[in-house]
């Protein structure tokens, strides 16, 4: 038989492990005991339930009120049995039962517990709600507990009894983790499931990488340092644009730190992505240029209807300022919030100034841009042939090719792959060296947006400044 002792000792420890403090505990049981009395007595039963911690005892007693007719066995008795207890009750009176701890049943006894385990599973849902609620975009850390249909699994550090996962379209899909590595992620936010408040973490969310920067740059602690934008394709390559609320601290120093100490904690936490820091502008057009770094921009024309900036950049930027698969334009696009269409100097001066600023390319224009491969100067003519087997036949056509389906291409072999990998990466090399003469060509087309339809200005655009580097 299990003695009221023993179900607080037992409780006592549930207090130490589910962090729960003594009074909310013996409330808790208060609570399962009137679900045990409910059980035997009826649905309607009143009792006092008084917890001695001192001597490990539960006193429980039953409130009755006497009356002339019972309707309701579990809180009213009749004035002739209580009068068998004490002569002098009358009706109106209130009987007081003792009721031993032992009396309870298997039933009543799985009753209270079920009860309890209910409201200590509340009490967990409302204090991670509460833990949680002010810490979206905070960086959390834990332990890989498992990993089940692609989503990991979390058991954080200081809250282990939260449900915490990374989903697969929250990961950064060139890490790797095992169960029992230590994980750092950023909460994206607190999703509601049927079993309570879940959090959603991750590591391939802008998110991740401002939180990573919080943690190594004081004056953004501080509010002194701000991250007004972020763009990021994980993995591969973050922008951020960073603006100082205090003109003697310079933001992207502070975000650099001695010798590159800072920007390179964050860069092997995300396991070696590349982080340009640019400073934030409100003028949208001098913001695009900085944003297009490392390429240096020659000029930048806006049109604030269409959100839409066409930057115009020397032969030998191009392919820095368009990256490798146009990722610099698209990510500095991002990180702007405007459209951005680049040009080379000589494209530019090629269309001399006619019509309208922002009209699209013409038809000739743009069947011209898309150079044949047999064109190339540096494509052997036995690899040209492979391509065009395969229904590749312009310079557009190959930009954005991986490794892996140059390969799997029917006739292809190593060195000829090899030949065309170190082509296209001479194509976008970002080292500054001079592009190949037909990367000029395919500048009209980084953009994956066709450009707007044209608004004529009532007059000319004036002429912008040689050079706001």
């Amino acid at each position: 038989m299990v003695s009221s002792a023993d179900i607080l000792a037992a409780f006592r420890e549930v207090t130490n492990v589910k962090q729960i403090e003594r009074s909310e505990l013996y409330g808790l049981l208060q609570d399962g005991i009137m679900a045990a009395l409910a059980k035997k007595y009826g649905p309607n039963v009143q009792a006092e339930v008084e917890i001695d911690d001192d001597r490990g005892g539960i006193k429980i007693v039953l409130l009755k009120t006497v009356v002339d007719t019972v309707e309701d066995a579990s809180r009213e008795i009749s004035l002739d049995d209580a009068r068998q207890f004490d002569e002098g009750f009358e009706v109106g009176d209130v009987l007081e039962e003792p009721v031993d701890f032992a009396v309870f049943g298997r039933a009543a006894v799985q009753a209270a517990k079920q009860r309890i385990i209910q409201r200590v599973r509340e009490g967990e849902r409302t204090r991670i709600r509460e833990e949680f609620a002010d810490k979206v975009g905070d960086l959390l850390m834990g332990e890989v507990q498992q990993i089940e249909r692609g989503k990991i699994v979390v058991m954080l550090q200081k809250f282990r009894e939260a449900e915490a996962i990374i989903p697969y379209r929250e990961q950064n899909h060139r890490e790797h983790f095992h169960q029992g590595d230590t994980i750092r992620a950023v909460l994206k936010r607190i999703e509601e499931t049927p079993k309570g408040p879940r959090l959603i973490l991750s590591r391939g969310d802008p998110m991740f990488v401002k939180a990573l920067f919080k943690l190594e740059v004081p004056e953004i602690q501080q509010a002194i340092v701000e991250i007004r934008a972020t763009a990021r394709e994980a993995g591969s390559r973050t922008k951020i644009a960073v603006a100082s609320r205090d003109d003697a601290i310079d933001p992207v120093g502070a975000c650099v730190g001695l010798k590159g100490s800072r920007v390179q904690a964050v860069v092997n936490e995300l396991g070696g992505e590349r982080i340009d820091i640019v400073p934030w502008s409100p003028d949208p057009e001098r913001f695009a240029k900085l944003s297009l770094a490392p390429a240096r921009v020659a000029r930048v024309f806006s049109d604030p209807d269409s959100r839409t900036i066409q930057a115009i950049v020397d032969e030998d930027q191009l392919s820095l300022a368009i990256g490798r698969n146009g990722q610099n334009v698209r990510l500095a696009s991002e990180l702007t919030g405007w459209k951005i269409d680049l040009y080379s100097s000589r494209e530019w001066l090629e269309r001399g100034g006619e019509g309208p600023l922002f009209a699209p390319l013409p038809p000739e224009e743009e069947k011209a841009v898309k150079v044949a491969l047999t064109e190339l100067k540096g494509l052997p003519a036995e690899l040209v042939t492979v391509l065009e087997r395969t229904g590749k036949k312009t310079l557009q056509d190959i930009l954005d090719l991986e490794r892996e389906e140059v390969v799997a291409m029917e006739g292809m072999t190593p060195d000829l792959a090899d030949r065309l990998m170190s082509f296209l990466n001479e194509l976008v090399d970002e080292g500054g060296e001079e592009a190949p003469p037909a990367a000029a060509a395919a500048a009209p087309e980084p953009s994956a947006e066709p450009s707007p339809e044209p608004s004529p200005p009532a007059e000319p655009p004036p002429a912008p400044p040689a050079d706001a580097r």
